[in-house]
């Protein structure tokens, strides 16, 4: 009975410490509701990389989050908007026999920022970097090509963590 109270004790101090699960967090207003997510802008070859970042965040923040999102910032209570800064891709492995690159490192710089209605910046990562591996096949028989695939990984991936980010503020 003697260690049952200070046992006790224990696990209610622990309770309630703070912690949370990662990826929870929700340190934005209470008064935002509504998220307007236009096309992010994109200044480099891959166009289609654009339209799968704001179709991938709209998806990560409606299945996250309670905010309904539009495309219209008119009306909205905060809009988030992004930019394709950069994108490099470049071989990482090789085919010994016939010297072709089989694996492929992509990078993704975007510039990231989510603004109220009033104008208040409540998160901004002008440098939100992105990594993504994909393979290609040495036959070129069998050959097809995994860039829109893995251009779509990619824009998961980065909306995984623009989320993350905005939401938690880190």
């Amino acid at each position: 009975m003697k260690l049952l109270v200070p046992l006790l004790a224990l696990s209610v101090l622990l309770s309630g410490c703070g912690y949370q699960i990662a990826g929870k967090a929700d340190m934005l207003p209470k008064d935002i509701r509504i998220v307007a997510i236009p096309a992010f802008r994109n200044v480099t070859t891959q166009y289609k990389l654009s339209d799968y970042l704001a179709e991938a965040v709209t998806r990560e923040l409606n299945s996250r989050t309670k905010y309904r999102v539009v495309a219209d910032p008119k009306g909205a209570d905060a809009v988030l908007t992004g930019a394709v800064a950069n994108f490099f891709s470049f071989p990482t492995v090789f085919d010994p026999v016939t010297g072709r690159g089989t694996g492929v490192q992509a990078i993704l710089q975007l510039q990231v920022r989510f603004v109220d209605k009033s104008g208040k910046v409540l998160f901004e990562r002008p440098n939100f970097e992105i990594r993504e591996r994909y393979e290609i096949s040495t036959d070129p028989r069998q050959y097809f090509d995994e860039s829109p695939s893995a251009m779509q990984r990619l824009a998961r991936d980065a909306a995984r963590s623009i989320v993350s980010a905005v939401l938690e503020k880190f």
